[in-house]
């Protein structure tokens, strides 16, 4: 449930042809009191964006169905819904087909947050221990961990508890069991000292809307949002069997059953666009939808609060966490000069784009099967600024980036900057060649290679960024974060930042993909001993989407050469990280970073159950294979 353009979508636990007309509405619908709001037609931007989505459903067999609307003010002035919702029968998508919209569901949870500090239940800042007295983590710090930190990605939890996320039945309990397992792991990093996507802190904010409601957090939504914005055609699925249209999962051209998200607060929200335009009208509303007060305007203000000005480690600064929202100052469009809140999701099938723009009223969902994911940000991104150019906001449309290769200069400090960068992914290698180039080096599970095979070698220059000469690829520079934790500690480290062109190209934006890592001590015997060992899993249900899609779900233990002091876990499921041997049988994470490339690490601890030895990494226990 991540970024497009941050990390390549594939199905796994880390996660997330013609054209068929659908319902395309008349362009001027009732507003509120049955009034008629008039606005202008979008025929250009419609038909742009009609093209742009028969174009990526025809290159993507699995980009079987796609839905959008655009609201502008108070009114619906395009909706339309494309391709086939099931196979079977060949069944066309229409505007009542639901499709599940996996993280935008997040907004629900930031939104349910400041509901219930309006109604004086829980306050975002006291800690979240006092709703949960029986939560309890390994790290200490665990006891300062406040709502607000769940609900804008920096309480430091691991980041996804992979047991069961996606499945093709529903599996009750997700967020109890995540509550349990957490118990046996340490925190990534204090709360509040950076920001890194992470899933789990919005399950555990569904163990504090039952603690204090007394309603399970679907319950909560349904009756407290779903209801009052009469999002008619919304719900989590719980239910073997739901009621409604749906869109079916395409996987490598085939149809699956239907995709059941067990993380609710996180991702488990089935939805429409139209019904979604109900929740931009209230945000747009300042908390009132159709005259009935959702939240307060001071709920909408603090959920579009920039979360991340008092982080001690923010390199990449231009992302800026909302309550829910992944950007309360979106940076594609605000090469534009224009403001939008806006939250992209991924589930392991289907994949979304929600935009709110509250000084230009409008609202779009884009949302469709994840075969189209590379491209649903450029759409998005597209429509609104041609909207905003059709209805005269904008004189023309922006420039988009010139990828001109600046001239070479010289860098300095090479030496201190080459070495083995960690991340939730792949460990990655940097070096230096003779002429001073930079090569970048990924682990694939068996062997190093080449970041970016049509260009092996990247050059320092004049802006003080590494190039290649293909300048269409993303740029790299290295940056140091220095200071004093909470504990008194000092720290520095030093990451591989990228630079990237995402959407629909209007500028770059940066984010860190890796810490560099010191040597440590030789790992122990007891270490030793479990070098090449693989394990397969358990107690992973086998309704899990995991089973039927994933082509090998084994783990193993080892090390790298060039850092053998650390532990190298993972597979092809969950990708490999570089662990800290915490113990002799336990290894934690080794990297702290923002956004979203130190999201989702494991902990690995080694036990004995029912006289056999296991290894557990959060809820999943593996036994040797």
């Amino acid at each position: 449930m991540s970024r497009d353009f941050l990390d390549s979508t594939h199905v796994s636990r880390r996660q997330l042809l013609g054209v068929a007309g659908g319902g395309l509405l008349a362009t001027h619908l009732p507003g509120c009191g049955g009034s008629v709001s008039v606005v202008p037609s979008y025929v250009n931007t419609i038909d742009w964006a009609k093209k742009a989505i028969a174009q990526v459903m025809g290159e993507q067999v699995d980009a079987a169905a796609i839905s959008v609307a655009l609201l502008k003010r108070d009114t619906i002035v395009w909706q339309q819904a494309f391709g086939t919702a099931s196979a079977k029968g060949s069944k066309p998508a229409t505007t009542r087909t639901r499709f599940n919209i996996g993280s935008v569901s997040k907004v629900l949870a930031g939104l349910t947050g400041v509901i219930l500090q309006d109604r004086k239940l829980i306050d975002l800042d006291t800690p979240i221990t006092r709703y949960l007295p029986a939560f309890k983590m390994l790290s200490p710090e665990y006891e300062r961990i406040t709502s607000r930190h769940l609900l804008s990605h920096s309480s430091g939890l691991p980041g996804t508890n992979g047991r069961n996320l996606f499945s093709f039945a529903p599996i009750p309990g997700y967020s109890a069991d995540t509550e349990g397992e957490l118990a046996n792991a340490h925190l990534k990093h204090s709360p509040g000292q950076l920001a890194v996507y992470c899933n789990d802190g919005f399950t555990m904010f569904e163990q504090v809307v039952l603690a204090v409601t007394g309603q399970h957090y679907p319950d909560f939504v349904e009756e407290n949002i779903l209801k009052p914005l009469k999002m008619t055609n919304s719900s989590f699925l719980r239910s073997p069997n739901p009621e409604g249209d749906f869109a079916y999962p395409r996987f490598e051209g085939k149809q699956t059953p239907l995709e059941f998200v067990n993380a609710f607060a996180t991702g488990g929200l089935s939805s429409t666009p139209s019904d979604m335009m109900n929740l931009a009208r209230m945000f747009l509303g300042a908390g009132v939808f159709q005259g009935v007060r959702i939240v307060s305007a001071a709920g909408i203000a603090a959920m579009a609060t920039d979360q991340t000005k008092n982080l001690q480690i923010n390199p990449s600064p231009e992302w800026r966490w909302g309550l829910g929202w992944d950007s309360v100052r979106q940076p594609g469009l605000a090469h534009a000069n224009i403001f939008a809140w806006e939250k992209n999701g991924g589930t392991a099938f289907f994949s979304t784009e929600f935009f709110v723009l509250p000084d230009a009223q409008m609202g779009l969902l884009l949302t469709g099967n994840a075969a189209y994911g590379g491209k649903a940000l450029a759409i998005a991104e597209g429509i609104l600024l041609r909207a905003l150019q059709e209805e005269g906001a904008l004189a023309a449309l922006p420039p988009t980036v010139v990828n001109t290769v600046p001239a070479q200069a010289t860098p300095a400090n090479l030496a201190a900057a080459a070495g083995i960068y960690g991340n939730y992914k792949a460990p990655m290698q940097v070096a230096f060649g003779a002429d001073a180039s930079l090569t970048l080096h990924q682990w694939d599970g068996q062997a190093w290679a080449s970041l970016y095979k049509d260009a092996p070698r990247f050059h320092f220059r004049s802006d003080g960024w590494w190039w290649s000469d293909n300048g269409s690829l993303p740029s790299f520079r290295f940056t140091e974060e220095s200071g004093t934790d909470d504990s008194g500690k000092a720290y520095r480290y030093r990451y591989l930042i990228q630079r990237v062109v995402p959407g629909a190209g209007l500028g770059r934006i940066t984010l860190p993909i890796g810490q560099q890592l010191a040597p440590l001590p030789k790992i122990s015997a007891a270490w030793q001993a479990r070098l090449k060992s693989k394990w397969s899993p358990t107690n992973e249900s086998r309704e899990s989407v995991s089973w039927t899609v994933t082509d090998d779900m084994t783990v193993s233990v080892s090390t790298l050469a060039e850092l053998p002091g650390y532990i190298l876990f993972g597979g092809a499921d969950m990708g490999y990280q570089l662990l800290t041997p915490l113990a002799d049988d336990r290894a934690g994470p080794s990297v702290k970073i923002s956004v979203n490339h130190g999201r989702d690490l494991n902990e690995v601890s080694f036990s004995t159950l029912n006289g056999v030895q296991v290894l557990k990494t959060g809820s999943l226990i593996y036994k040797l294979a």
